[in-house]
C-alpha cells in the first residue's frame, strides 16, 4: 500500500527524470542536426583562410648560364614606412632617440640625407595632421633592414617584405633574358620561354573557428609552397659579356642604329652568344622602350641579301648538277628576257664567272644566271630547307620572316631570290642556315635551354633538337670550300683574318623598307656570317649592322666579325687549323 508521503517524492522524482530527458532529447535533436542535417553548411561557415596575406609565397627559380653562372634570381626586399602621427606623438613624450637624431641615422642608413627624411614627413603632415603613411625607401636590402630594425624604433617605423627579380649582370644577355612586370608574371624572353620550370606554387595555410572567432584546436592546415625550378641556359655569359661590348663599341663606331653578334656551336645548335646593342637592363625596366626590350636576333627579320648566295648555290649543284667550276656569262648590268633588270655592286665587262667566283665577287647577276638552271619552285624548297618563313627555337615575339609563295613572284623577284631578296630572315634563322652548312648538310634546331632543375633536384633536358640533312656531305663541302675562298679572295679578306685559322665568310647588304612599297635611299641593313675552322667546323658567328652611316656596305660589319670569331675561338680553346687550304678556287672559267 502507497502512502501519501512516500508518493510524493516518487512523483518528483519522475518529473525530475522527465526533464532531463526532454532536455536529452532537444540536444540529441541538435546535434543531429548539426553533424547530420546542416553539416556541409556549418563546415563551411567554421573553415576559415587566413585570409589574403597567408597565401604561403613560393620563390621563383633561377636562370643561370652554361656554367651555373646566376642571370636572374629572386631576393627578398623590404620598402620602408614612417607613420609621421606617430612620430610626431612620441616626440611630445621627449623619446629616448629623437625625432632630430633618429632621422639622421635613418637616412645614414637607406642612402637618402637627414632633411629629405624629415622633408617626407613634414610633407605627409602638411597634406593631412593624421597621417599615419609615409613612403621611406623602397627595395632595401637585408643589412639596411637589419640596421634600421636595431635603431629600436618600430613603433613608427614598419618594413613589410616582399619578393623582387634581379638580374645580377645587368644588362648582359638582357634581351634575352626578358622580365617580370609589377605582379611577377613572366613578359618577354627566358623568362616567359621557360615560366612552366621558373614558376612556384604557391601554398596555403586554413583552420577552422567557432562563432566567436577561437581557432578549432587540431583543425589547422598547411599545404606548403613549392619553390620554382632553376633553367639552365646554353649562353656563355663572359663570352656574351666581350661580344656585347665589343658590338657596342663598333655599332657605335660605324653610325649605326645597333648591332648584334650570334654564336652557334656547329654540332649541337646550341646558342652560345647572343649579343646586341643597345642593351636591356631587366633591373631598369623604366630605362627601356618596347623596341629596346625586344631581342632584335629574333624579332628583327631583314632581307639577307648575299649570304643567301649559299643556298642557290646549293640548289643548283644538287638539282642542276652545277659544280664550283661551272661557269656563266655575266656583265655588271644585265637585262633578262623578261624585263627584269639586275645590277652587280661594281661596274665590270662580261665576265665568264664559275659558281665560286660569282659567290668571291658576289655577283647578282651571276647568280641570277646560276639561279635559273633550276625551277622557282626547287629554289623555294631549298629556302624551306634552310630555315626561311619558320621560327628557329618557338622564343617569345620571334619572328619566322617572310618567304613568299612562288605563285607571287614577279619578273623582278624570279631573279632577286637568287640573292637574298624578296624574302627576310632573322639573325638566328641566318645562323640556322650556316650551321647546316659547317656541319656537313645536317641542319640541327638551335636551342637556347639545357636544363630545368626542380626544387628536389629532379632534372630534366628538352626533347632533342630535330635534325635533318637538308644537303648531301659533298655539297656542304663544296659550299665550305667555296666559302673560304670568299673569305681569302673576297673584297674582306685582310680585315676578317684569325691568326692560326681557316675562316669561311659571306657578307649581306640588305636594302632597308621605307614603310610605303619601296626603300630607304643609301640606307642599309648588313650583316656578314661565317663559320670556323673551315677544316673543322665548330662556331658560326653571325654580325649585323642596323643602319651604318660611315661605312654604309657590309664591310662595316668586318672589323667586329673578325673580332668576335678570334674570341670565341680562344673562349673554347678551339684548335688552329692543321690542315692546309686547298689550291684557291679560280673566279672565271
Amino acid at each position: 500500500m502507497t502512502t501519501r508521503a512516500t508518493r510524493g517524492p516518487r512523483r518528483r522524482t519522475f518529473v525530475a527524470l522527465a526533464v532531463i530527458l526532454s532536455v536529452l532529447a532537444a540536444f540529441v535533436v541538435r546535434l543531429v542536426d548539426i553533424q547530420v542535417v546542416s553539416a556541409n553548411e556549418h563546415v563551411s561557415q567554421s573553415l576559415t583562410k587566413l585570409g589574403e596575406g597567408d597565401i604561403i609565397a613560393g620563390q621563383r627559380g633561377t636562370i643561370v648560364d652554361s656554367s651555373g653562372t646566376p642571370l636572374a634570381s629572386s631576393v627578398l626586399v623590404y620598402d620602408a614606412q614612417l607613420s609621421p602621427q606617430v612620430i610626431m606623438l612620441l616626440e611630445e613624450d621627449d623619446p629616448a632617440l629623437p625625432w632630430a637624431e633618429a632621422s639622421e641615422k635613418i637616412a645614414a642608413i637607406t642612402g637618402q640625407t637627414g632633411d629629405e627624411v624629415r622633408a617626407l614627413v613634414d610633407g605627409a603632415l602638411a597634406e593631412n595632421p593624421d597621417s599615419q603613411y609615409v613612403e621611406l625607401k623602397r627595395g632595401l636590402d637585408t643589412e639596411q633592414y637589419i640596421a634600421l630594425r636595431d635603431l629600436g624604433i618600430g613603433s613608427y617605423l614598419s618594413m613589410p617584405s616582399r619578393e623582387t627579380r634581379v638580374y645580377p649582370n645587368g644588362a648582359v644577355a638582357g634581351n634575352i633574358l626578358g622580365f617580370l612586370d609589377s605582379s611577377g608574371t613572366a613578359q618577354a624572353g627566358v623568362e616567359k620561354l621557360t615560366d612552366e620550370c621558373l614558376a612556384p606554387v604557391d601554398g596555403e595555410e586554413s583552420y577552422r573557428v567557432g562563432k566567436d572567432g577561437v581557432v578549432i584546436p587540431g583543425s589547422e592546415r598547411t599545404v606548403q609552397a613549392v619553390d620554382g625550378g632553376s633553367t639552365q641556359l646554353t649562353l656563355n655569359s663572359d663570352l656574351n659579356w666581350y661580344l656585347q661590348q665589343m658590338i657596342a663599341e663598333e655599332a657605335q663606331a660605324q653610325g649605326a642604329k645597333g648591332g648584334t653578334v650570334t654564336v652557334v656551336e656547329v654540332g649541337t645548335g646550341k646558342i652560345r652568344a647572343a649579343a646586341e646593342w643597345p642593351a636591356f637592363d631587366p633591373n631598369d625596366l623604366a630605362a627601356s622602350t618596347p623596341s629596346t626590350r625586344a631581342s632584335q636576333i629574333f624579332y628583327r627579320d631583314f632581307e639577307p641579301g648575299s649570304t643567301f648566295k649559299a643556298v642557290t648555290a646549293a640548289a643548283v649543284m644538287e638539282a642542276a648538277g652545277a659544280t664550283p667550276l661551272s661557269t656563266v656569262t655575266a656583265s655588271s648590268r644585265e637585262t633578262f628576257p623578261n624585263g627584269a633588270v639586275v645590277n652587280d655592286a661594281f661596274t665590270h665587262p662580261a665576265y665568264n664567272y664559275t659558281l665560286a667566283g660569282g659567290l668571291i665577287d658576289s655577283s647578282n647577276v651571276a647568280l641570277s644566271k646560276f639561279g635559273t638552271m633550276v625551277s622557282p619552285e626547287v629554289r623555294y624548297d631549298y629556302l624551306e630547307r634552310f630555315g626561311v618563313g619558320e621560327t628557329t627555337l618557338g622564343f617569345p615575339s620571334e619572328v619566322g620572316g617572310i618567304l613568299h609563295p612562288v605563285s607571287e613572284w614577279d619578273s623582278q623577284s624570279l631573279y632577286t631570290t637568287t640573292f637574298g631578296q624578296y624574302f627576310t630572315v632573322t639573325a638566328a634563322q641566318l645562323a640556322g642556315a650556316y650551321q647546316a652548312i659547317a656541319n656537313g648538310g645536317e641542319k640541327i634546331d638551335l636551342s637556347l635551354v639545357e636544363s630545368c632543375t626542380s626544387a628536389d633536384g629532379t632534372v630534366t633536358t628538352p626533347a632533342d633538337p630535330d635534325r635533318e640533312q637538308i644537303v648531301t656531305e659533298q655539297t656542304a663541302a663544296d659550299l665550305t670550300e667555296m666559302l673560304e675562298n670568299v673569305a681569302v679572295q673576297g673584297g674582306n679578306a685582310e680585315r676578317i683574318q684569325v691568326p692560326g685559322y681557316r675562316v669561311t665568310s659571306k657578307t649581306g647588304t640588305a636594302q632597308v623598307s621605307d614603310g610605303n612599297g619601296g626603300y630607304k635611299a643609301g640606307v642599309y641593313y648588313t650583316s656578314m656570317v661565317g663559320f670556323a675552322p673551315a677544316d673543322d667546323p665548330q662556331y658560326v658567328v653571325v654580325v649585323t649592322l642596323d643602319e651604318p652611316t660611315k661605312v654604309v656596305s657590309s664591310a662595316a660589319t668586318a672589323p667586329a666579325f673578325q673580332k668576335a670569331m678570334t674570341q670565341v675561338m680562344k673562349t673554347y680553346r678551339v684548335m688552329p687549323s692543321s690542315v692546309p687550304m686547298d689550291e684557291l678556287l679560280p673566279k672565271f672559267g
